[in-house]
């Protein structure tokens, strides 16, 4: 091989010959199998714990696999070590169970079915900063997870879970990923425990599995009374039947709920973590409020009441009240002098966020606005293609695909399908 390449063992019997000592060796030149478990430490300080093989109920285990015990002398060995802070990587073959909970979707797999639990318990003990597994041959690249409790433990440095597909595969998944790291060693402490603005919860911590159980069926068929935080119930008296429709041509509609968070949310209005005071007007299906980070006074955000991840997943009624937002809004800046430009990006993402920034009417043209979004994503390697007037955004993109989505208050409409990394600030930069 042409640079230092270090592998992980066996998966089943008929590879256990290709790997001539258990306990780890050099294959050929440049290319050294690790072993069945452990701690790599290069010459920079970087701490790479590896386990090869996959979960075995047997002991002991056969070749190609580990057991519990194999996992717990491995969590042994490197928690015994003074100021343990965790590994900078973690290398698995089987994806840890339940890696999927509180974050984006893995796409075709179910993460509450695959995967290893003693993986899932080694990963919550090591506390990798990069997590790389590959057995189920699909790529998944998990939002950013935290090792520690808000407000009752010592902030820690998160954790990334990067699964890869199988190399050369006929689907062109990706199955390299290149990467600078600084070992952890190494590092401003500060540096290291920096959150990023995409964090979730930790999808391995027993306690918040069953805060999970216990918030799912707040919901309950009275969703918009658990759901507001002061009574509406006049007004919703009021705009009910102002649709025209009788009573039992709407009961389907209120079956059919959108998906209920499988973790904290900051953006669901039943949850503790909105930011009330923020919120500016509430309707049916959707709120209206002041962004926490706002770039002007003025930047406010429309959201769905229930969890929905992006546009394409809302339904009809939810989309309804969306473009009465946007037209209010719209109606609203007109009479101070301003126009709105609106985006939303559907990539590391758990809860719809459609931002709308006001820009005086003076201060640029649309055509000014949509040069500068498109000489921006040149820059960056960006392509952002207008969509036809007539079309909508779901003509385009399909529930489940990362985009990024501009709109004008002319109507005008540019899009990017993204297909790899995308800065999580492009609009805001804008």
């Amino acid at each position: 091989a042409p640079i230092p390449t270090y592998v992980l063992g066996a998966n089943d019997q008929e590879t256990i010959s290709y790997f001539p000592d258990v306990s780890g060796c050099e294959l050929a030149e440049n290319i050294t199998y690790l072993g069945r478990r452990g701690l790599y430490s290069g010459t920079s300080g970087l701490q790479i714990a590896y386990l090869s093989g996959i979960e075995s109920q047997d002991e002991p285990a056969p070749a190609y696999s580990f057991s519990a015990k194999d996992v717990a002398e491995l969590k042994t060995s490197l928690l015994s070590t003074t100021n343990f802070k965790g590994v900078d990587i973690l290398l698995t073959s089987p994806w840890p169970r339940d890696v999927g909970t509180f974050a984006n979707s893995a796409g075709e797999i179910d993460t509450k079915k695959c995967g290893s639990t003693l993986v899932s318990d080694l990963a919550a003990s090591l506390k990798p900063r990069y997590h790389f597994a590959a057995l189920e041959k699909a790529y998944y690249e998990r939002l950013p997870y935290r090792n520690h409790t808000v407000l009752q433990e010592t902030p820690q440095h998160v954790s990334r879970f990067i699964a890869l597909a199988d190399v050369g595969n006929t689907n062109k998944k990706k199955y390299l990923y290149a990467f600078s790291i600084t070992p952890m060693s190494l590092m401003d402490p500060v540096e290291l425990v920096k959150q990023p603005q995409d964090v979730t919860e930790n999808p391995y911590r027993k306690s918040w599995k069953e805060a999970k159980k216990t918030k799912i069926p707040l919901c309950t068929e009275e969703e918009p009374a658990c759901q507001f935080f002061f009574d509406l119930k006049k007004r919703q008296e009021k705009k009910r039947p102002s649709d025209g429709k009788e009573a039992g041509n709407s009961q389907p509609k209120q079956a059919k709920k959108p998906p209920q968070p499988t973790g904290p949310c900051w953006f669901c209005l039943a949850s503790p973590d909105v930011e009330k005071h923020l919120v500016v007007s509430i309707g049916m299906h959707c709120y209206l409020a002041l962004a926490k980070g706002g770039l002007l006074p003025d930047h406010v955000l429309i959201l769905p009441i229930g969890h929905y991840q992006s546009v394409v997943d809302l339904s009809s009624e939810v989309v309804e009240e969306v473009t009465k937002y946007k037209s209010a809004l719209k109606e609203f800046f007109r009479s101070k002098g301003k126009r709105y430009v609106l985006f939303e990006r559907n990539y590391r993402s758990q809860h719809l966020q459609l931002q709308v920034i006001p820009i005086p009417l003076d201060h640029c043209s649309p055509e000014d606005i949509k040069e500068s979004f498109i000489a921006q994503a040149q820059e960056q390697q960006i392509e952002l293609v207008e969509i036809p007037e007539h079309s909508d955004i779901t003509q385009v993109a399909q529930p489940g695909t990362p985009y990024f989505y501009v709109e004008l208050d002319t109507g005008e409409k540019l899009f990017h399908r993204i297909r790899g990394r995308f800065p999580l600030h492009f609009g805001r930069w804008v």
